[in-house]
């Protein structure tokens, strides 16, 4: 998997890419990265990439120019491209995308900055995405959300591939809650059933809990599912006892 990010701050990329998990990828030859910065093709001796906006307007604006020739030096680098502009309107972004995006042999990523880009650039890319509905000062933050995701499902990037079919979103549930060692600390303790080494009781709390998560943190991500005998037997337990609590809390 290639990376390719058009951008106007490239050092925030070559620190993600020098550092861990992707240093790592990069090393064994899974996925690598090209930074194209806006600057260095821009044709004003003040390497000016941007504008004001016709018709007026706050902000300033980038110029198509300069965004059309960063997409066809991206383009000339890898001839199967997938051009994706961050945006705010763009589509909502999900784990499902990311693992959608993860097939493509390269994806070039557009980090718009200021109030955006010259809309005509959008006559030259694949897909606009939004990582959610609230603003960031620009695009790099963004643009690392979906290298960080979509690099998870590359086959070797994980120490441990089945990890991230078991993480939150992957079957629209909230992940079970974790622990490690100690088992008690100031008065805190794991509960018991992880300690007991029944691994069918261990399997049947961490279902029950990652749907009861879900329930009251993400209802909106059962609705995207479908459930299974035992999962609808745990929803029925766990329906129970919220009642139970409501009922107790009423009565005090």
């Amino acid at each position: 998997m290639r990376f390719i990010v058009i951008t106007i701050f490239p050092e925030i990329f070559k620190i993600y890419f020098e550092t861990g998990l992707p240093k790592k990828s990069i090393d064994k030859g899974l996925i690598n990265y090209e930074l194209i910065n806006l600057r260095d093709i821009s044709s004003d001796k003040h390497k000016k990439v941007d504008d004001y906006t016709y018709g007026g307007g706050t902000g300033m604006v980038f110029m198509f120019p300069v965004l059309k020739k960063a997409v066809e030096k991206a383009k000339e680098l890898s001839n199967n491209n997938h051009i994706i502009l961050l945006s705010p309107s763009g589509i909502k972004y999900d784990q499902n995308l990311a693992k959608e995006l993860s097939k493509h042999e390269t994806i070039t990523l557009i980090c718009a900055h200021y109030e955006g880009c010259d809309e005509r650039i959008k006559n030259f890319i694949d897909e606009e995405i939004s990582v959610g509905d609230f603003i960031t000062q620009g695009g790099e933050i963004p643009a690392l959300i979906l290298i960080d995701t979509i690099s998870r499902f590359i086959p070797g990037f994980l120490k441990k591939e089945e990890a991230v079919n078991l993480e939150t979103f992957s079957e629209n549930l909230v992940e079970y809650p974790q622990y490690t060692r100690p088992n008690e600390y100031e008065g805190l303790e794991v509960p018991d059933i992880l300690l007991s080494g029944n691994h069918e009781k261990v399997r049947l709390y961490r279902k029950k809990e990652s749907l009861k998560r879900t329930l009251l943190l993400r209802p909106d991500l059962l609705l995207k599912r479908g459930f299974d005998e035992e999962e609808k037997k745990l929803l029925i337990e766990i329906e129970k006892e919220l009642i139970e609590n409501i009922e107790k809390i009423l009565k005090r």
